[in-house]
């Protein structure tokens, strides 16, 4: 089986992160990758390089892109995004990302790969693992 493309739109007042990995979960997407992300948010929390905490922005926000690997067994999301001033900030999506009117995902889906997430000790956080999932899985 080839690549399946997804394509879906949020609604104003949705948790980003929250909304795409339940598409992912209801999809069971073994292995997907965000191909794109566009749309506004009313409030985004993200993780700079090098931080430990996470960074609370409430605004006006115009998502620049986002990128990320996509699994029913864990998620990395990046996100970009622009305030009224056109300044731009990026880092790592976390809950509570709002979204302001929508936001539009398309998610790439590869059915030979399984992505799963496993501690790693040199950067302290649970890393990508990717195996071949064997046999294509009926839809």
């Amino acid at each position: 089986m080839d690549a399946r493309t997804h394509a879906f739109r949020l609604a104003h007042g949705v948790d980003l992160r929250k909304a795409i990995e339940h598409y992912v979960a209801e999809h069971d997407i073994g292995a997907g990758c965000l191909v794109t992300c566009i749309g506004g948010l009313s409030s985004a929390v993200l993780r700079m390089p090098g931080a430990t905490e996470f960074n609370h922005l409430e605004g006006e926000f115009e998502i620049i892109s986002a990128a990320g690997t996509l699994s029913v067994n864990g998620s990395h999301i990046h996100l970009s995004l622009s305030d009224g001033e056109g300044a731009v900030r990026g880092g790592h999506l976390d809950y509570g990302s709002m979204i302001r009117l929508s936001a539009e995902i398309v998610v790439l889906e590869n059915p030979q790969l399984i992505f799963s997430r496993e501690y790693d000790p040199d950067t302290g956080f649970r890393e990508l693992v990717v195996t071949e999932s064997g046999p294509v899985r009926e839809r």
